[in-house]
């Protein structure tokens, strides 16, 4: 089988064009897969060998690298220290030493073997440039076509790459359809497998933050912020927001006039998510009150501030008829309002405090009573009868 190497060229610029590739990187793969076709058929498998296309000469040129040494062992791998110096006179031991052989045909075997090479580095390569355009758009609101539907997964289309919605970074209760097009957050490309994947999301707190900074404007320019996101996706989700301009409400900004960029945002999420949005204090006290999103807190005591390692600790006092107002549903209100300040929350309602104080004093005053009585009994030493004894 005669290799034309103009034709050769030819097809490396078409390639080039249609797979969006460098030329370079074309040349590279088919000069991995030359050498890897010569091996077959002239050569052995463990030799060390490149390919060299010479586009101006219209030739391939192929090297074989061989050790130096004193006393050959593998002659695939190894030259003798005369042979070597027939080639190049100033060669000595332990260097390397390239044969150079023209290559003007392949049996079709070795062709074959060639081809599949090819298009096995093309498959890569090609998916490699697309990996790097996406590695840029990590963290980024992206429009996913669905492809198939399983327990364990969603499989999506992204453009010319597939991305996986695994079960945990799905909206629980969330119906896809094949062929839906849907909202998702690019959250990371796994390598680790076989073939890399790009990792989809639509349960992430970065997702809803991303949802509301495309209808909030105000958080494009600085005005307001979204300073912490804490999210059980299905179920609730709470928002710490600041305003930077005075004289702005951030809660009223993300809600919008007759709460329409909220609604905007729980109809993409689903409306049985329900989103509170709180004002971030940077006061620990006022921020975990507000976080509670509940006006009947009777006082925040910070026991201990969060720091890197761990969460701080807070003790709420709230009425006892809204406690459970106060929890909220599973503990999702206080769960995640710790969540959103960094506190590990300890709601207590003041009917658990009032009758231990009352109790005590109780006890204060029984024993005060008992205490005056002893001490009238033993201060009767003038030989009149003892108060006790007369109430007998």
């Amino acid at each position: 089988m005669e290799f034309d190497i103009k034709e050769l060229l030819i097809i490396l610029k078409s390639l080039a064009e249609e797979k969006n590739l460098e030329e370079e990187v074309l040349h590279d793969i088919v000069e991995q897969a030359v050498a890897t076709a010569w091996k077959r058929d002239h050569g052995d498998r463990d030799q060390n060998v490149r390919a060299d296309l010479d586009f101006n000469q219209g030739i391939i040129n192929i090297y074989v690298i061989y050790e130096v040494v004193d006393k050959v062992e593998d002659d695939q791998l190894q030259i003798s220290l005369k042979d070597a110096q027939a080639i190049k006179s100033s060669i000595t031991v332990g260097q390397t030493i390239e044969k150079k052989h023209q290559l003007t045909s392949l049996g079709r075997i070795a062709a074959q073997t060639a081809k599949q090479v090819i298009l096995q580095k093309l498959r890569e390569t090609e998916r490699e440039v697309l990996l790097a355009e996406y590695e840029n758009k990590i963290g980024s609101l992206m429009i996913a076509n669905v492809t198939k539907v399983d327990s364990r997964m969603i499989r999506c289309e992204i453009g010319r790459i597939q991305g996986i919605m695994p079960k945990n970074e799905q909206i629980p209760h969330e119906d896809y359809r094949v062929g839906q097009r849907i909202k998702v957050l690019l959250k990371e490309i796994d390598r680790t497998g076989r073939e890399p994947q790009l990792i989809l999301s639509r349960a992430s707190s970065t997702f809803l933050r991303l949802l509301f900074e495309k209808e909030v404007p105000e958080m494009l320019n600085g005005a307001v912020e979204i300073k912490a996101i804490a999210r059980e996706a299905g179920a609730r989700s709470k928002i710490a927001v600041f305003s930077n301009v005075p004289n702005v409400d951030p809660v009223g900004t993300l809600i919008g006039g007759r709460g329409i960029r909220v609604q905007t945002v729980n109809n993409e999420i689903g409306h049985q998510e329900k989103i509170d949005i709180v004002v971030w204090d940077k006061d620990p006290q006022q921020n975990v009150m507000n976080a509670l999103s509940t006006e009947n807190v009777i006082s925040v005591t910070i026991v201990d501030l969060p720091d890197k390692q761990k969460l701080g600790r807070a003790k709420v006092i709230v009425t006892k008829d809204q406690l459970s107002v106060v929890i909220g549903k599973s503990g999702n209100n206080v769960r995640l309002a710790g969540k959103l300040t960094g506190f590990d929350i300890d709601i207590v309602d003041e009917g658990e405090i009032k009758p231990k104080v009352s109790q005590h004093k109780l006890q204060r005053k029984e024993q005060l009573e008992e205490s005056l009585l002893q001490a009238v009994e033993e201060t009767n030493t003038d030989g009149t009868t003892p108060i006790t004894n007369l109430k007998k």
